[in-house]
């Protein structure tokens, strides 16, 4: 008899997983998602410019090719068309419990408990108290991601803003920001895509930069009609096209996070962009890092830097000091705005929070990563039979795809439920754990991550808890291998 299976979250991770138990004949499964639609953080995201820095056709599911991408980068509208038609093509939609939240989940010595409830609204993070149940599942899947919590800065004044202000993935779309004043604060990914476009419409534009990122350019272009007949009608010219943009982000881009060949490469490609599209020298001083390339996320994009030289776009590297009712206060001077736009990353290294995890004999997870997430290949926990993770510690990438990595960790858990399914619940083996830690370690100390900046990658007190530090083809080598040997079944030796 199939396991019954508990999917936690409706973005790619917990879509992929519903579409692999569907296409093995298993249905016994739901996914839960506290939203009204699917779509994970390319629903949340939304504002003006989201897009993806991974090229289209490898920036989705290997086994469900797509003809309709327009662009070689997509951009969120794209994506999210892309999530719905996966969803519908395999009938995933009935499968799927909107507005419901986890709250809890507690493992009795046999199945997982969840306590669910109705969520009040898509923006209210810590959900609602209405409805609130129980529910017994044999596996839990946790598809909740990395990038879903906006994370705010914690500057005095915040409250009193007498203006609009609200994070860049809790967009206000009802706000023209045509004619206004705005500040941006963050100047990472999602601020330097959204930049250019509210340049556009602001009378003035401010943004407050606390760290300058390196920037390489990014080789946009739209498909036309005669390359889109040609990746719908000619035999493997989409799985060629995805082989070779892999090839190269695994064979340029990951050596210069591990301090090979192409860090130079890396480098002198941004220092050359930089001054391509920057021609004052001051304002090129200002924007150039003083840390390795890769250290934080490299923003791909090719609009920041001239909207940066437009007239009425003022960079600000002087330190916030606090928000006052009228604007923003920083060392040096005070900046008079009306709208202030945090682009300040998410809570990228708490994982699962604020759910409750509780595994055998009542440990906790929160607990057990009081000192930073871990788990084995980013999906495992001792302790946690039956739970798995997609996108889980140590699983993102600066280089390629998630996707990828994502796909990887589908398939290592459908692996894994024949054979609880045969034995009961099965845990990841504490020494196995141990060995991983050790691997992950020795590894990460030759990646660039570890040079002294700060990034989204670390916890406070600077262990890398998200990023991957090896290439992906051994993450689906390490994947691929037989489950039984790195797990036990509960109770036993």
């Amino acid at each position: 008899m199939a396991p019954s299976v508990a999917i936690i979250g409706a973005g790619f991770g917990g879509l992929c997983m519903a579409i692999q138990l569907e296409r093995a004949g298993i249905r016994s499964y739901t996914v839960f998602e506290k939203a009204g639609e699917l779509g994970g953080t390319w629903r949340d995201n939304s504002y003006p410019g989201a897009g993806c820095d991974i090229p289209s056709h490898l920036y989705s599911y290997s086994f469900e090719k797509y003809a309709s991408w327009t662009r070689r980068y997509p951009e969120q509208p794209e994506i999210l068309d892309y999530l719905a038609h996966c969803a519908d093509k395999y009938d995933i939609r009935g499968k799927i419990r909107f507005r419901t939240e986890v709250r809890r989940a507690v493992f009795d010595g046999a199945k997982w408990q969840l306590s669910t409830s109705c969520a009040d609204s898509d923006d209210d993070e810590n959900g609602g108290d209405n409805g609130e149940r129980v529910e017994p599942f044999d596996v839990v899947v946790m598809g909740v991601g990395q990038l879903n919590r906006p994370r705010l800065p914690d500057i005095p004044g915040m409250a009193d803003f007498d203006g609009v202000s609200f994070h860049s993935s809790r967009w206000n779309h009802d706000h023209d920001l045509t004619g206004r004043r705005v500040a941006v604060i963050g100047n990472g990914s999602s601020a330097a895509q959204l930049i250019p476009r509210v340049a556009e419409q602001a009378e003035h534009l401010y943004v407050f930069q606390r760290t300058p990122n390196w920037v390489i350019p990014k080789p946009d272009a739209t498909f036309g009609p005669a390359t889109k007949l040609a990746f719908h009608f000619v035999p493997g010219l989409q799985r060629v096209y995805r082989e070779w943009i892999y090839r190269y982000a695994e064979g340029t881009l990951y050596p210069a996070l591990a301090q090979g060949w192409s860090v130079n490469l890396l480098r002198q490609r941004a220092l050359r962009h930089l001054r391509s599209q920057v021609p004052d020298p001051e304002l090129r001083d200002r924007l150039t890092p003083d840390y390795p390339p890769g250290c934080k996320r490299v923003v791909i994009d090719s609009t920041f830097y001239p909207a940066l030289t437009r007239p009425n776009v003022s960079l600000v590297t002087d330190k916030i000091v606090r928000i006052t009712p009228k604007g923003v206060e920083t060392t040096e001077g005070s900046y008079a705005v009306d709208t202030i736009v945090f682009a300040t990353g998410f809570k990228s290294t708490e994982f699962l929070s604020p759910m409750e995890v509780v595994g055998l004999d009542g440990g906790s997870l929160e607990e057990r990563w009081r000192d930073g997430a871990e788990a084995y290949l980013g999906i495992s926990v001792p302790g946690l039979p039956n739970l798995f993770m997609l996108y889980g510690p140590n699983t993102n990438l600066g280089h390629n795809s998630i996707i990828f990595m994502i796909e990887c960790q589908v398939n290592h858990i459908m692996a894994c439920l024949p054979y609880l399914a045969a034995n009961g619940p099965i845990e990841v083996r504490p020494e196995v754990m141990a060995a991983w830690r050790r691997q992950l370690d020795a590894s990460m100390r030759r990646m660039v991550w570890g040079a002294g900046c700060q990034s989204w990658y670390k916890t406070a007190d600077g262990r890398v808890t998200n990023n991957w530090p090896g290439p992906t083809t051994l993450y689906r080598r390490l994947t691929a291998r037989p489950p039984h040997p790195a797990y036990r079944v509960v109770g036993t030796g």
